[in-house]
């Protein structure tokens, strides 16, 4: 039987949209927030669109997710397609001076045109959009310096848009994480499901965690330290079993066959980067 496919797009969220490309008009950059672990899945298809001939700031974050050589070649090839990243780990800080020297160039360039039409010049308005659960609200309270916006790491805890003044040359718009409304990738929304991009509700713990172990298997040529991890972590080889075998197993030596208390565990381990920074997606030209 083929498993049914993973979407979710709760009513918040295709409300929040509606309000974010009426709120979009009153933007002047757009910082757009994705996880560094699969910077390529959190990719929303119509941000372009959305924007238009705004500019646009990218940001990685969860760099602390993945290893530094990993980080740099991503740099690398986002810099061979004409985007340079900033990278940041919202959580501890990392990052934060680059993200609001981005965002004061911008201003800059903003303030200066508007001089140049004898207008006084004026705060830059930003944006923070991407997925949910990548980091944006983490990314608002650090550089605002205090909690001005609920975080927490799970999808869907900002519901509402609100503007937060950083300084007097910047205030920020928070949005809800948006999705598209449809996952036609599967393979993509599986990455979403096991880095916790998406609500709980869309999924299915045990699915999607012998597809990680699978995922894991298929990247070890590449990201040794991801079957490692596994190996290491929990006495158990991956590459001798599938996924799903594997998963059945480790339940009957650590849980009592509690498959899905073990997926649940294995789940959290790499959410929470006990297991160590694993990327779970390589530049296509790596790949």
């Amino acid at each position: 039987m083929t498993a049914p496919s993973i979407q979710w797009y709760p009513g918040h969220i295709a409300k929040a949209e509606r309000n974010l490309l009426e709120q979009l008009k009153k933007v002047d950059v757009v910082l757009e927030v994705r996880d560094a672990r699969i910077p390529l899945t959190t990719q929303h298809p119509q941000i372009p669109q959305w924007i238009g001939n705004k500019e646009r700031v990218l940001i990685l974050n969860r760099v602390d997710m993945i290893p530094v050589s990993w980080r740099d070649r991503w740099k690398a090839w986002f810099e061979a397609h004409d985007e340079s990243p900033i990278f940041t780990n919202a959580n501890q800080g990392g990052g934060m001076n680059d993200v609001t020297k981005a965002a004061r160039i911008v201003g800059d360039r903003l303030n200066q045109r508007r001089r140049e039409r004898g207008m006084l010049p004026r705060p830059v308005r930003a944006v923070v959009i991407g997925f949910p659960n990548v980091g944006k609200s983490a990314l608002i309270n650090r550089l605002v310096k205090r909690r001005v916006v609920e975080s927490a790491r799970k999808a869907g805890v900002t519901r509402q848009l609100r503007w937060v003044r950083i300084s007097d040359t910047l205030e920020l718009l928070d949005a809800p994480g948006v999705l598209p409304s449809k996952l036609t990738n599967q393979d993509n929304a599986l990455k979403l499901a096991i880095c916790d991009d998406i609500g709980e509700a869309a999924y299915d713990n045990q699915r999607v965690t012998a597809a990680f172990v699978e995922l894991l298997k298929d990247l070890q040529s590449q990201v040794p330290e991801g079957v490692e991890a596994l190996r290491s972590r929990y006495s158990l080889d991956p590459s001798l079993y599938t996924g799903e075998s594997y998963l059945e197993i480790l339940a009957e030596q650590r849980h009592q066959g509690d498959i899905e208390r073990t997926a649940r565990e294995i789940l959290t381990d790499f959410r929470k980067g006990t297991l160590g920074a694993i990327p779970l997606e390589l530049p296509p030209q790596a790949s």
